[in-house]
């Protein structure tokens, strides 16, 4: 049986992280509704989580949680669009296609939203995967996170239009 953990991100975390954004399959990418003419380069990644792990909780703007299957990083989840002791928005990652498909997710996200609550505040957190990507859709339910609405939007910096479902939690 594997033993899951999760942990905050510290300095070794950041190549892992930049190698999982630049290696990562476009298909893959497109697939979580990742606009590829957006990608930074592994560079750009490296530099941007650098200055975000330096700061003060209150003044990230990207706070990430490490994932863990037996002591071994195979993802994070961070959350951005932060509004200290309001509101953040959740994203999820499992770098290692292996782990991918194995059900960990629902105990990763359990793990890890009490930091958020916790170290932001928070009195709602959400997430709004892309519609069509289901695995997350399913997780967040499974987890927890109660459906708010579908729409249409750009998520984030590196999204395209796309349609998403916004799930929400609160403490």
């Amino acid at each position: 049986m594997n033993t899951l953990s999760v942990r905050e991100i510290q300095p070794a975390d950041i190549e892992s992280i930049a190698n999982y954004w630049a290696t990562a399959e476009p298909a893959f990418l497109t697939g979580m509704g990742v606009d590829m003419a957006k990608m930074p380069d592994k560079e750009g990644f490296i530099k941007y989580l650098t200055e975000q792990v330096q700061l003060p909780i209150p003044e990230k703007q990207s706070y990430c949680i490490i994932w863990q299957v037996d002591g071994r990083a195979i993802g994070h989840s961070n959350i951005n669009k932060i509004i200290f002791g309001e509101q953040a928005y959740m994203h999820l990652h499992i770098w290692d296609p292996e782990i991918r498909k194995k059900g960990f997710g629902t105990e990763f996200i359990k793990l890890t939203v009490p930091y958020f609550f916790k170290n932001y505040e928070l009195k709602t957190l959400y997430c709004e995967p892309y519609a069509l990507n289901n695995a997350p859709n399913k997780t967040l339910i499974k987890a927890g996170f109660a459906f708010v609405k579908e729409y249409v939007t750009t998520p984030g910096w590196l999204n395209f239009e796309q349609p998403v479902k916004l799930y929400e939690m609160k403490p």
